[in-house]
């Protein structure tokens, strides 16, 4: 019965929509970022009635390390981003009225990020770096960057809950920010490409349509490194289709979060914030992320 528990969700789909801001920002060359981060997932999954269960909760723990490295290419300031997480989860809910359950523990899929500001934030280090974001009441950056996760994660074909999917994806993306004194506004548009699983459970093939992401973010800056951001995100499609047979199970995911940024000295900064996603169709998940994290720049 614990395994039923997994149609139509996955560890790594509850959270498909990233709200990140400050993602698209000016960097200096030649500066490292390491991260430690910590998401506590809570919620609900509402699954097709036809499966005859009920009351699906899902509680999810995930710690990350992130790894961002910024350089110079074709004249423009890049960045290269490495994201590893450790997640445990449970999940519990009624089936036919019985009590049901699933546990799962281990490393996630590998994300590496190539990013590149196309407009505005030229690659700049040091003082230069200093005097040209001190001097700048009001810009625009347009960047472009793509997102890769590599199949790493725990998987177990035999089983329909897994930490990793078994697969790769890639996500192309385009972001613009315009700021303007203490303010500052984002958008971020990505669609999600995946290749098809062969290995799924019970040794079928699992292949999945396309997922758009989009998401706004507006900030305001009260000094360097403290800042307070609100985020609005939307998703839609990534209908899947197992042996050919395709599920109704297409994506339709409002997001919204608050952000805040806490500086602790010129080279470690703290942020915490609470992301909320809830499904505009009568499947799907309505969850609530907790997030902590501290970073160390060098």
């Amino acid at each position: 019965m614990a395994v039923i528990l997994a149609v139509l969700t996955s560890a790594a789909g509850l959270t498909a929509q990233e709200l990140e801001p400050r993602r698209w920002g000016h960097l200096p060359l030649g500066a490292n970022f390491a991260g430690l981060g910590y998401i506590r997932t809570e919620g609900d999954i509402a699954l097709d009635p036809v499966l005859r269960l009920t009351d699906v909760e899902v509680e999810l723990d995930t710690a990350a390390l992130k790894y961002i490295h910024t350089f110079e290419m074709f004249g423009k300031s890049a960045r290269f981003d490495l994201v590893q997480a450790y997640q445990q989860g449970d999940w519990t809910g009624l089936l036919d009225g019985v009590p049901a359950s699933a546990e799962r523990s281990g490393f996630t899929d590998t994300a590496l990020r190539f990013a590149i500001n196309l407009f505005g934030a030229p690659p700049l280090e040091g003082k230069e770096f200093a005097q040209y974001r001190a001097g700048r009441e009001c810009d625009t950056i347009i960047g472009a960057g793509l997102i890769v996760t590599l199949p790493t994660g725990e998987y177990f074909s035999d089983k329909l809950i897994n930490l990793g999917e078994n697969r790769f994806s890639f996500r192309p993306q385009v972001g613009v920010v315009h700021a303007r004194g203490k303010w500052s506004f984002e958008f971020t548009g990505a669609t999600w490409l995946f290749t098809a699983n062969d290995d799924f459970f019970g040794g079928k093939e699992l292949e999945q349509d396309p997922l758009v992401t989009t998401q706004g973010h507006v900030i305001y800056t009260f000094r360097p490194g403290f800042w307070l951001g609100a985020s609005l995100g939307y998703d839609f499609g990534g209908q899947s289709t197992i042996d050919g047979d395709k599920k109704d199970d297409s994506r339709e995911v409002l997001s919204w979060g608050v952000t805040c940024g806490v500086p602790v000295n010129r080279s470690v900064g703290l942020k915490f914030g609470y992301i909320d996603q809830s499904t505009r169709r009568q499947t799907g998940s309505d969850l609530g992320h907790f997030v902590a994290a501290v970073s160390v720049m060098w």
